[in-house]
Order: C-alpha cells, then sequence, then structure tokens
C-alpha cells in the first residue's frame, strides 16, 4: 500500500477518579482539530482522513494529551479503511445520508 488516504475511527475512553471524562475527550478532539486534517466527530468515535502513519501519530498524541490532562487510564479503539488500491474518503461513504441528518 502505498500513503494512501484512509480513514480512522478512534474512540478514546478515559478513566479518572478526579477528571470529568467528556472533559478528557474533548482534549483528544481539540488534538484531532488542531491537526489540520480532515475529521468528523460522532457519539462514538471521531473519524479522520489522510495518510496512515499521519493518522496514527495524531492519535497518539491524543492518547498522550488525554493522560498528561488527568486520564489515569484509557482504553483505546481503533478502527481503520484502507485500500491498496486508492483513497478512502469519508464523503463518499456518508454524502447520500447528510441531506436527512439532524
Amino acid at each position: 500500500m502505498k500513503d494512501n488516504v484512509v480513514n480512522l475511527g478512534i474512540q478514546i475512553v478515559p478513566k479518572s477518579k478526579t477528571k470529568d471524562s467528556y472533559e478528557l475527550v474533548d482534549i483528544a478532539i481539540e488534538v484531532i482539530k488542531n491537526s489540520g486534517v480532515n475529521y468528523e466527530v460522532t457519539p462514538f468515535e471521531t473519524v479522520m482522513e489522510g495518510p496512515q502513519a499521519l493518522l496514527l501519530k495524531i492519535a497518539q498524541e491524543a492518547q498522550d494529551q488525554v493522560m498528561a490532562a488527568g486520564g489515569e487510564e484509557i482504553l483505546v479503539y481503533y478502527r481503520i479503511h484502507a485500500s491498496a488500491e486508492r483513497d478512502i474518503y469519508m464523503n463518499e461513504k456518508v454524502s447520500k445520508h447528510r441531506k436527512n441528518a439532524i
């Protein structure tokens, strides 16, 4: 596989006795937002679009920032959609459904 565009879904579930989980998740989303890649936040995960190596680097930074902000433990779930022959774009999967979105 070349440096094709992939989709990487990441769900970070922080555990902390002293910090609000949603605030910690917001820190991870802010890292993704500031990265400059295409992304979409959903109720269960954030999906990014770009070269896989870059997205994994961003995901690691998001994890590190959540831990630095007080996440004592985190559960991280990844899903990657990649192709050896073409780029994978979020829009081609969801654009037909967006006109009926909330």
